[in-house]
């Protein structure tokens, strides 16, 4: 067995050290020598002198700038840290006996992964983003409290110590061991990293003698003193310190989203520092609050994931923000449905605390309250699916850049399809109870928080480096390290989805041998991850001295599609006062989509609410009706030749309580295509994406196929199978022409009534 202490000391050493020899050279190849390339006294003490008054302005800015970027380096070296427990852990999962590692240092290895990851490297980093750009982008001079920000930041450092204080003393006691008796040093040969899980459940966590548990809770809530600090702090910069002209209604997208994020955190956070400190209690003063005879092991439970689900949309809610943000930039459109992300923001923070315990479908909890909690956590994909539905339509006719921020933005929202899809199913409970446990939640989880999450930081930090560095990053290498970590995370993670679907549980270090090779597959893609993690670095760290210069104040060409936001605005004011630059002015410019030009609504919407309804219901009938009509002919053809069974029509049938009849059962299919569907494709019809109605109707036919395919499939395997999906497919797109067809005639008619009726 390996000495972890020992193995991830020694690599993140040689991280640190290969990045400062890296900035040293970069730099001293940028400085040029005026002697000769010999260096004097004067300028070694100049160079020191330099130093210690660089040092001393970042401990002691409180510029919103200089906070931010402190955030961001603060949270990129602690995502490195977890991200080198993950290499530990994939690395062990090679081979299906624990030969590497022993299984407790297993278990604090994903302990750690967690805790780092969770807590110390997305929050950070979107807090420096936010530190940054949010001031810039709605008008303000600096955030509404410059010094607490200081505080929030110089808060976090100590914090990750306390955390990650048994690996440092591990590593402390292996290298004074090399000079002093183990006698003398008991203390730091018997300091051992957290083994609990990073969800830290009682009694387990009360029990465990590691005193570096204590150190953990301790630091846990100092970072969430420091969270809260900096929500307060965004929540009041927005509220009070907008500039000139910026209202609710035209506040960025992003600044929404940390407004909202902001909102989650506070109150979530105050509730995890409760439950922390009851829990410090139980270990050390002898309280019962997690004891049997107190609240049980279950009221842990609930108060962690009160503020673990919420914490999920804290992390999840700003990379949608930048997602919003930067993909029009790069498809030369403006953000389609501005006022649906804002709502679906709003109602993913109030329904990410009403969710909380559909992580506890396993626990003995009243079935009713879990049920409870199963409709809502269904509930809440619903406005997830509105960011997806309008980025793609978005995407739609857009003129599209190929470059690495869009890249990693449609990376992003297949790899959150995918990894939503999926929580819908765990938000069922008998399918939670299945999967509870397995591979498939960490895929599940992974596809999100190290799909979307990490994609948008770093599409961000390409989209943003000309304006915060002044320089241009190597755009060939960015391109290849967004495709790299698509493509790793897509191995590594739906390879995961599928191992967990066969069964294989999660969090041990020994599996049975079946699983090695699609474990390997896994570990090779964790790889790739982090290799194209270190090549981002190599980009960021290198172009800061050799990127080229930016030499135009529209470096992105945004003037072109009129999405030169005010971010850049300040940026090209800077050049402009500082060089002398003259503001670059487009040739041409494109025109953008803009909603409110567009009809309201398909079936019209000028009238009263009841005008709206029965015109709303008469069209779907006619509409439903004609496109059943031509869908029962491919169905029939299908049922003709053998590829579809009529027997499944009588489920239809048998499911609302009548006989398993097939004829009761295609009379209701046609009602259900008559009244349900249409009304559906009304309601969401200005979500689908298609310029055209003939086009989303094709659209909206293709989705609801996939369930009939679903419901209605009767075990047919081979070409039987390939038939079966084919007719089923054409036939949807059957009823999708039929429909939209006779909603667009119905539609005219009506206005050529109307028309005639108004005398034009």
């Amino acid at each position: 067995m390996l000495n972890r202490a020992i193995v991830e000391g020694t690599a993140l050493a040689v991280l640190a050290l290969a990045v400062l020899l890296l900035w040293l050279r970069e730099r001293q190849k940028a400085r040029p020598e005026s002697d000769g390339g010999y260096t004097t006294r004067e300028e070694i003490e100049f160079e020191i002198g330099r130093l210690q008054s660089e040092v001393y302005r970042w401990l002691t800015t409180t510029d919103h700038r200089d906070i931010g970027l402190l955030y961001i380096a603060f949270g990129t070296a602690a995502g490195l840290w977890g991200g080198v427990d993950a290499m530990m852990l994939r690395t062990e999962l090679l081979t299906p006996p624990a030969d590497i590692w022993t299984p407790e240092t297993y278990n604090a290895l994903f302990t750690t992964h967690g805790l780092t990851m969770l807590i110390f490297f997305v929050l950070p980093v979107f807090f420096g983003i936010g530190n940054y750009v949010l001031p810039l982008l709605i008008g303000a001079d600096d955030m509404a409290f410059p010094r607490v920000n200081a505080v929030g930041f110089w808060l976090l450092p100590p914090a990750l110590l306390l955390v990650r204080m048994g690996l440092l003393i591990q590593v402390l006691g292996q290298v004074l061991n090399l000079v002093l008796p183990a006698d003398a040093i008991r203390f730091f040969l018997t300091m051992r990293e957290v083994s609990v899980g990073w969800t830290l459940y009682a009694p387990l966590s009360v029990q465990q003698p590691n005193p570096q548990i204590d150190l953990l809770l301790l630091g846990l809530h100092l970072s969430g003193i420091a969270t809260t600090v900096g929500a307060i702090n965004f929540i009041t910069t927005i509220v009070y310190e907008r500039g000139e002209g910026v209202s609710w209604a035209n506040l960025d997208i992003f600044s929404w989203n940390m407004l909202v994020t902001s909102g989650i955190a506070l109150f979530a956070f105050p509730l995890l520092g409760s439950a922390l400190v009851m829990l410090l209690l139980d270990r050390n003063l002898g309280t019962a609050f997690f004891a049997t005879e107190g609240g049980g092991a279950i009221l842990w439970q609930h108060l962690f994931w009160f503020w673990g689900h919420p914490e999920v949309y804290i992390l999840f809610l700003p990379a949608t923000g930048l997602m919003s943000l930067i993909l029009p930039k790069f498809v030369g459109r403006k953000l389609f449905g501005y006022q649906f992300i804002v709502y679906s923001t709003l109602g993913l923070g109030v329904l990410s605390f009403g969710v909380w315990a559909h992580h506890m479908f396993t626990t003995s909890a009243d079935p009713r309250v879990k049920l409870s909690f199963m409709a809502v956590s269904i509930a809440i994909a619903v406005p997830s699916a509105i960011k997806v539905f309008n980025w793609i339509t978005t995407m739609w006719e857009g003129d599209i850049r190929l470059t690495a921020p869009f890249i990693l933005c449609a990376g992003g929202i297949g790899t959150f399809i995918v990894g939503g899809v999926t929580g819908v199913f765990l938000a069922v409970i008998p399918v939670d109870i299945l999967y509870h446990g397995t591979y498939y939640v960490v895929g599940h989880f992974h596809l999100i928080v190290v799909g979307i999450i990490p994609f948008l930081m770093i599409a961000a930090s390409y989209y943003w480096y000309p304006l915060i560095t002044g320089r241009w990053y190597d755009t060939r290498l960015a391109r290849f390290q967004s495709l790299l970590i698509v493509f790793g995370s897509f191995v590594t993670f739906m390879t995961l989805l599928v191992i967990g679907g066969l069964g294989l549980p999660r969090r041990q270090a020994i599996y049975p041998p079946e699983y090695q090779f699609a474990q390997q597959i896994a570990t090779v893609g964790g790889y790739v991850i982090g290799l194209s993690a270190l090549l981002w670095l190599y980009n960021m760290l290198v172009s800061y001295w050799r990127g080229t210069p930016v030499t135009t104040t529209d470096p992105w060409g945004l003037k072109a599609t009129n999405q030169f936001t005010r971010e850049w605005q300040w940026f090209e004011q800077r050049l402009m006062d500082k060089y002398d630059m003259e503001p670059t002015e487009p040739e041409t410019t494109r025109r953008s989509y803009a909603p409110e030009a567009e009809p309201t609504g398909l079936a019209g919407g000028v009238g009263t609410v009841a005008q709206t309804v029965s015109r709303n219901a008469w069209m779907a009938a006619a509409g439903g009706f004609v496109g059943t009509v031509l869908m029962s002919g491919g169905l029939i053809t299908a049922i003709l030749i053998g590829v579809l069974d009529p027997v499944s029509f009588g489920e239809i049938a048998e499911l609302v309580g009548l006989p398993a009849s097939p004829a009761i059962g295609a009379v209701l299919f046609l009602i259900g295509g008559t009244v349900t569907w249409p009304l559906l494709f009304l309601a969401f019809s200005d979500y689908l994406p298609g310029r055209l109605l003939f086009e989303t109707g094709l659209v909206f036919a293709t989705l609801i196929s996939s369930g009939f395919a679903i419901a209605f499939y009767t075990g047919q395997s081979g070409l039987a199978f390939v038939g079966y999906l084919t007719f089923v497919v054409v036939s949807h797109w059957a009823y999708g022409i039929g429909l939209t067809v006779t909603f667009q005639y119905l539609k005219s008619d009506e206005v050529l009534q109307t028309r005639t009726d108004g005398g034009g």
